[in-house]
């Protein structure tokens, strides 16, 4: 039996784990601390799950890593710099593991594992993510990781710059650019995370989509990170290898 902890215990995706570990047959929900409370109240679980905000994630993960605590963030803002931070964190404790995904939903992660695919064969790559309106952060993790294995497979095609005549832009109509990749941020009600990616070549247009329609589309992955990370000292990012 795995005793899970849950950060942001009472938040909308914090619910949602609550519900969701307190259902698995083979998971306690041993502990929830929700703003302004003790993290006293994790001590002795096996994994904690991360749901906060990216100015306390930090923190939060240093502290379990002292208390031999594996965790699973799905904290966005987590970029190059501060993956590498979270990775020396990681490291002061050689038995204890990490799972930090932008995205927890399995038909997110294998869009993007498409997506990288597709990049290698096609002129032009576009990225349009939608969210609610009370995300914080913008463009989502999801779609900043999205950019990141584009261009990376781009690179490795040897691909030239994608075309783009643009020469202004005072009203950033043309979005965020991320290793060359634009993406284009909706925040409206009406919308749970959903993202599209835009391919284009010669006579022809490819696109790859995915809808979370409910937050229950996330907790299958987050479930199988719980289950893995204590199998998995170190760092993991991303679901991508927990699925093969």
């Amino acid at each position: 039996m795995i005793k899970v902890g849950v950060l942001g215990a009472h938040g909308r995706m914090g619910t949602a784990v609550c519900e969701a570990v307190d259902a698995a047959e083979d998971m306690e929900l041993a502990a929830t601390v929700d703003r302004d409370e003790s993290l006293d109240a994790l001590a002795g679980v096996d994994v904690v799950v991360d749901f906060t905000l990216p100015d306390v994630v930090m923190g939060n993960l240093e502290w379990c890593v002292e208390h031999g605590i594996h965790t699973v963030v799905g904290v966005s803002g987590f970029d190059a710099k501060r993956l590498e931070a979270a990775r020396e964190i990681i490291a002061a404790d050689p038995e204890v593991g990490s799972v930090i995904a932008p995205n927890f939903g399995i038909g997110a992660v294998l869009m993007m594992q498409f997506a990288a695919k597709a990049a290698k064969h096609f002129d032009s790559a576009e990225i349009i993510e939608s969210h609610h309106p009370r995300k914080v952060d913008a463009p989502s993790g999801t779609a900043v990781h999205t950019a990141r294995v584009i261009a990376a497979a781009r690179a490795e095609a040897e691909l030239p710059d994608m075309p783009d005549a643009t020469e202004t832009d005072p009203q950033g109509a043309r979005g965020a650019e991320v290793e060359g990749v634009r993406i284009h941020a909706v925040r409206s009600a009406g919308y749970v995370a959903s993202q599209e990616v835009r391919f284009g070549g010669p006579g022809e247009r490819f696109a790859i989509s995915h809808d979370s329609l409910d937050r229950a589309s996330f907790m299958p992955g987050v479930l199988l990170a719980v289950r893995e990370v204590v199998k998995r000292p170190g760092l993991t990012v991303g679901l991508d290898d927990l699925l093969d």
